[in-house]
């Protein structure tokens, strides 16, 4: 086989592992803002009153506010600048709020309603026109108040911005460490703001490609266990798994369609040469999408379930084409600025592609508008990678090398807010964004 072109499939015929550290396996990533929008949005969310017995179950309103503070779109207030801590409507003098510039003022309460059971309220008003713009209430748990004060947060932000909030949703990602003398490879899952990692899968051979299932319930992945290949679905909530596809030589890069249904991979023949699959996760089923003597690989759907990109060098260098999902017509490619266009990840709306752009020797994040045809790099790195839509579209988490080991970062689709997201875990990478949670 001629030699790869791309980085991710060197990763899987070679297994090529970088030097990582020796580091905690469940530390919590952290979220810095490295840049916002100039005109960030002041808002006030005041700390929560709380009605029940010895300390609330938690800072309901320091999380509202760290969520509307990473999104890059909002300059919470410090408290300690904060002119009032009123917790109902009645107690906002909303003339001081002006004072202080402040465009909105977010209040609540938590009240304890029985054993592990309460009720979360918010409000939220505009300061100059001393109007509520929206008000909710939702029964939680202990267990749950981070899951609850996050979608309040959503609530908040899509009330204010238009956009739907992305809080409640979580992220996966791959990370290893060395411990024993050996690579430790796990499959994390964590919120969206980097709390509460979950180890899914742990292996000393490499995890690698996670793809979110549609209903954010599954998730799909690469496992060399056996030192052999195999993508592996998994169910998120009781940790039961099952190979779907372990076929001679390479299996690769699972991508599930918009209904579940099937999973979009790379497989290679006989002769070693990759091509792009779709498979029935259910049936085993398969039907191969491309016949090509290039490298065909890193399918992603459409938002449609009708087509799959991928990358394939069948040009002379990486770049992106798509195929009818049924098998039938050739492939076009869609990708026409720059030499390299890899790694293609399609927006929510569908009208855009996240990729990995070679810009002036960089590898960065890029953006490429599948109507005007247009190409607009996001990120700043050197060896940015594995980029992946939230589900709002409004940012792309990527991976990227910082100190001589990988981390990850997001960057807004319109390139005026990034964020670096730091973690002790060792070597962070491929990281996914999650869909919506089923309701």
């Amino acid at each position: 086989m001629r030699r790869m072109k791309f980085k991710t499939m060197r990763t899987w015929l070679l297994a090529t592992v970088m030097l990582m550290l020796t580091v905690p396996a469940m530390a919590q990533l952290r979220i810095e803002i490295s840049r916002g929008v100039s005109e960030a949005v002041p808002i006030a969310v005041v700390p929560f009153g709380y009605e029940g017995r010895g300390a609330a179950p938690l800072d309901a309103a320091a999380l509202i506010a760290g969520d509307l503070q990473r999104s890059g779109r909002f300059s919470p207030v410090d408290r300690g600048d904060m002119i009032g801590m009123p917790t109902e409507a009645p107690e906002i003098k909303f003339a001081d709020w002006r004072l202080l510039k402040t465009d909105s003022v977010v209040i609540g309460r938590i009240r304890e309603e029985g054993l592990d059971r309460y009720v979360l309220r918010f409000q939220v008003f505009d300061v100059f026109r001393g109007t509520q713009v929206v008000g909710y209430q939702m029964p939680a748990t202990a267990g749950n108040m981070r899951a609850v004060a996050h979608r309040a947060a959503d609530m908040i932000f899509e009330k204010l911005t238009g956009i739907p909030g992305a809080f409640s949703t979580r992220i996966a990602y791959i990370s290893v460490s060395r411990e024993d003398d050996k690579d430790l490879y796990r499959l994390v899952v964590a919120d969206a703001d980097g709390a509460n990692p979950a180890v899914v899968a742990e292996s000393t051979q490499p995890l690698m490609s996670p793809s979110w299932s549609p209903d954010a319930r599954r998730l799909a992945y690469v496992s060399f266990e056996g030192r052999r290949s195999g993508i592996y679905v998994q169910e998120l909530a009781t940790g039961e798994r099952k190979v779907v596809s372990r076929n001679p030589g390479i299996n690769g890069a699972p991508a599930f369609s918009p209904d579940g249904r099937w999973l979009a991979l790379t497989l290679s023949g006989e002769d070693g040469n990759l091509d792009v699959y779709v498979l029935n996760a259910a049936t085993g089923q398969k039907r191969r999408l491309t016949r090509n003597s290039a490298i065909d690989t890193e399918p992603a759907w459409s938002a449609d379930g009708t087509q799959v990109y991928f990358t394939s060098d069948r040009s002379g260098g990486p770049q992106i084409y798509r195929v009818a999902a049924d098998g039938s017509g050739s492939a076009q490619r869609v990708s026409f600025e720059g030499s390299y266009n890899a790694r293609p990840r399609v927006s929510p709306d569908g009208n855009s592609l996240a990729v990995v752009h070679n810009d002036r020797g960089n590898y960065r994040i890029a953006l490429l508008d599948l109507e005007r045809n247009t190409t607009q790099v996001l990120s700043d790195g050197r060896q940015d990678e594995s980029p992946s839509f939230a589900p709002n579209g409004s940012m792309i988490i990527f991976a990227t090398r910082q100190g001589g080991r990988g981390v990850l970062a997001a960057v807004s689709t319109d390139g005026r807010v990034k964020q670096s997201i730091a973690s002790a875990a060792g070597d962070v990478r491929e990281p996914v964004w999650s869909p919506y949670p089923a309701e």
